[in-house]
């Protein structure tokens, strides 16, 4: 292999470093100052969004917190309404059963004296039923004389007919 002698070795070796030094020198003119922009571009868009995703990640904690805070008070709110949704219902049934105790009884008053009345005006009918009656006998004895037997005769018959004026009233 007549690249591997060494005349042709060391001249083969000093162009592939000519030529290497060439294509760095090409490279490092044209080629590296556009890539290197672009790294640096590239690293500038990863730096941004990295900041930017730290801002959203601070941001949306604030929110979070800000979430939770409202969420709580919010939480509070509601106890505290439920509480005096409880203690308004407490009282209106306090109320209520104060009102419905007051109505009782005034309706126990008025039916107390509504049966008194109608026990005095009972009283009353039979007494003058009664009167009615002593007086209806009464002038079946004045009409004629009677013997013992006519007495226990008129008194059945006044009891009788008072029975049945009363079981006609009821």
């Amino acid at each position: 292999m007549p690249q591997f002698e060494s005349h042709f070795f060391s001249s083969l070796i000093f162009w592939e470093i000519l030529s290497f030094g060439i294509l760095f020198f090409l490279l490092y003119k044209y080629a590296f100052p556009s890539l290197l922009s672009m790294l640096e571009e590239r690293e500038k868009k990863i730096k941004d969004s990295l900041d930017q995703a730290e801002r959203h990640r601070t941001e949306a904690e604030r929110k979070l917190k800000e979430y939770e805070a409202k969420l709580a008070a919010a939480s509070k709110e509601t106890e505290a309404l439920l509480a005096q949704a409880k203690e308004r219902a407490q009282r209106l049934m306090e109320e209520n059963e104060q009102r419905m105790t007051v109505d009782a009884e005034r309706i126990k008053g008025d039916a107390t004296r509504e049966i008194e009345q109608e026990r005095r005006k009972a009283i009353q009918d039979i007494r003058s039923q009664t009167t009615d009656l002593a007086l209806m006998v009464a002038e079946k004895i004045v009409g004629r004389a009677l013997t013992d037997a006519d007495h226990r005769r008129l008194a059945d018959e006044a009891l009788e007919a008072l029975a049945k004026t009363y079981q006609s009233r009821n």
